[in-house]
């Protein structure tokens, strides 16, 4: 399976014609065809419906083009990152976000590193945990921040000097606009709308005896959607601080739980990984930071 054949399908299958991917990829749509059709034989597997007007992805052709995809990517990515040890003048950097006011400590390595080295590229990811994850587990990134637990026997890690602290948004015109702080027990009987991570990981480290007894009405991956769920009264979003607008010209609040409930945050990589030249000043600037900030 050669990557020149991979491009050939992922152009096809983003353009759903094989006369525009052909102009796309500038061979003609004869040599395309002949290219798709040996890919369908070498696989014994058919990929794509033909019709009159356009072709479409059969179910193996969808689970084809997200590995296409990912392998194109990290041949770009080793590519690059080859280039860069003849003689080094940026490079690209991929990394996992969680939502969090400690991307702060991100920012300002981004904004140190960029001002001795112009030519590095900073490319962010944000979803679910497994999501991000999964990426960088196969390859797809450098590092990720994270504010789940920890697996110490999968990753290398750098713990950043930052605590979230976790609360409930709320409109203001709710009734425990009324309590500077919550308890565990104001949640009970609560419509809560809760991030999908936080179910799959911290909220049942500290929310276990009353898991039950919660009334959980909708998910979320990004608090911002959340948030719209909130200002139209469906419920309260259990989140961290300072991640929506709370001020005098907003509708919503932030009630922090007493005693307080954080997280930590770290930045991980996997283990044994050969980072780039780029990753490895990206790393020694954001531990400098993080060293500094400790003092």
């Amino acid at each position: 399976m050669e990557l020149r054949v991979l491009k050939y399908f992922v152009e096809t299958a983003h353009e759903k014609s094989m006369t525009k991917a052909a102009a796309n990829l500038h061979v003609t749509q004869p040599t395309l065809s002949r290219q798709l059709k040996a890919l369908e034989e070498e696989l014994g597997q058919k990929l794509f419906v033909r019709s009159n007007y356009h072709i479409n992805l059969t179910e193996e052709g969808k689970l084809l083009l997200k590995r296409a995809e990912d392998i194109l990517q990290i041949a770009d990515k080793t590519s690059e990152e080859f280039a860069s040890m003849q003689s080094f003048q940026g490079g690209d950097i991929y990394i996992g976000c969680a939502e969090s006011e400690g991307i702060a400590y991100l920012a300002k390595t981004i904004k140190q590193l960029r001002s001795r080295y112009h030519n590095i590229r900073f490319h962010l990811y944000s979803g679910n945990a497994q999501s991000v994850n999964e990426r960088l587990d196969q390859g797809l990134l450098d590092f990720n921040f994270i504010v789940q637990p920890l697996e110490t026997a999968k990753y290398e890690s750098l713990k950043i000097p930052f605590r979230d602290t976790w609360g409930l948004i709320m409109r203001k015109d709710a009734l425990l606009v009324a309590k500077q702080t919550l308890t565990l027990d104001d949640l009970i009987d609560l419509p809560l709308i809760v991030s999908r991570q936080g179910i799959a990981n911290e909220i049942p480290s500290w929310l276990k005896q009353k898991q039950d007894q919660l009334n959980i009405v909708a998910t979320y991956d990004l608090i911002y959607n959340a948030a719209i769920l909130v200002k139209e009264g469906i419920g309260y979003a259990l989140s961290f601080d300072h991640l929506i607008h709370t001020g005098t010209d907003s509708i919503l609040c932030f009630r922090p739980f007493d005693p307080p409930i954080t997280s930590t945050m770290h930045l991980v990589w996997k283990k044994n990984q050969i980072l780039s030249k780029s990753a490895q000043l990206f790393l020694a600037e954001l531990k400098q930071l993080c060293e500094q900030a400790s003092l």
